[in-house]
């Protein structure tokens, strides 16, 4: 069975540093798009940022240049480093796996990451 499992959310202040990983296991991980969204209290999830397998990537401006997203294929591994931390990026933040073209999509479990004073 398909599982994601996102790891390294937590409370950070405001301008601080956060590096989430999700783990994919139950696909043929380097052939996936992979991204990570994000879901405020009362808002709609969101696209946070996504990368092929042939490494192109997209981010939108609320995040450009503060967020870098990676991945490792040899360690099934997807990474959202989160620079700058500001407490608009409260949120619970989610893994999402597409397959190829006209595939499905999956989504790991969440993981909350709190910025505050």
């Amino acid at each position: 069975q398909v599982q994601l499992v996102e790891s390294g959310g937590g409370l950070v202040q405001p301008g601080g540093s956060l590096r989430l990983s999700c783990a994919a296991s139950g696909i043929i991980f380097s052939i996936y798009v992979m991204g990570w969204y994000r879901q405020a209290p009362g808002k709609q999830r969101e696209l946070v940022a996504a990368i092929t397998s042939g490494g192109r990537i997209t981010y939108p401006d609320s995040v450009k240049g503060r967020f870098t997203i990676s991945r490792d294929n040899a360690k099934n591994t997807v990474y959202l480093q989160m620079n700058s931390l500001k407490p608009e990026d409260t949120a619970v933040y989610f893994c999402n796996a597409v397959g190829p073209v006209g595939g499905a999509r999956y989504w790991g479990q969440g993981t909350q990451v709190t910025v505050s004073s």
